[in-house]
């Protein structure tokens, strides 16, 4: 069984929050939630709570399906990636009537997660 989170629009970019999440895909929930708790990046508050999502969607699908409780031993992160976002363009002023563009990214997270089966 698996179930499925996705945040769009995370103000960070994608290859910041690639950094984050490949530490923890295929690991254990238990074991992400701790990495991501002891992580000092912003992206992996963001990754924190959707991970999270995806782990009480997986618990509120099980729960309507088969009744039956699910072992957090058996939970893994199976799926994990940021696709990048729309980028807002803006403008700072430079010498000598130039400008310089500032690119802020974003980007869109999918969670999945399953159990072993």
């Amino acid at each position: 069984m698996e179930a499925r989170a996705v945040k769009k629009y995370i103000r960070c970019s994608p290859r910041k929050m690639r950094l984050v999440i490949d530490q923890i895909r295929g690991k254990k929930i238990e074991e992400a939630f701790n990495i991501l708790k002891y992580t000092p990046n912003t992206a992996a508050e963001e990754a924190d709570r959707v991970v999270k999502s995806a782990y009480g969607n997986l618990l509120y699908k099980n729960s309507k399906e088969s009744g039956g409780r699910i072992d957090a031993d058996e939970v893994y992160v199976k799926i994990i990636h940021a696709d990048p976002g729309p980028t807002m363009r803006r403008i700072l002023p430079a010498p000598q009537g130039r400008a310089f563009r500032i690119r802020k990214r974003s980007n869109h997270l999918t969670v999945v997660v399953g159990t072993k089966n």
